[in-house]
């Protein structure tokens, strides 16, 4: 693994892990979360799609997670007993909220911002 790769995945697990507590946190809001979570898919695919330009894996992220709340609105008793599951809930959600769809926005807007940053600030050294 290269360590361009190395340094996402390290980047993916304190995503998840700040995701994770900013759950049993009471005075954090939920959105805080949702947003974390459009971080999280847009890192593992900039991780994955290393040479794919940042402007497309954002389109890219907020696309799958769009998809995926979007797909709350089905609620068929075997997708319903997936999302029962810890795992399940995790990625798949419980019910479609119009404000998750701006938290992702907002996450994933934010996190190609600092990359974008990020890559000019490395580029001028």
């Amino acid at each position: 693994m290269n360590k361009l790769r190395l340094k996402y995945l390290l980047c993916i697990t304190a995503v998840i892990a700040t995701g994770l507590v900013s759950r049993k946190i009471t005075f954090i809001p939920l959105w805080i979360g949702d947003a974390l979570w459009a971080v999280m898919i847009y890192l593992l695919m900039r991780m994955i799609l290393i040479q794919i330009p940042i402007f497309k894996i954002a389109t890219w992220s907020l696309a799958f997670c769009f998809a995926i709340e979007i797909s709350q609105l089905y609620q068929a008793p075997c997708i319903n007993h997936i999302r029962s599951t810890l795992i399940g809930h995790l990625v798949l959600g419980q019910g479609f909220l119009w404000s998750d769809l701006v938290a992702y926005t907002g996450g994933i807007l934010t996190i190609a911002i600092v990359e974008s940053m990020l890559n000019t600030k490395a580029s001028r050294f």
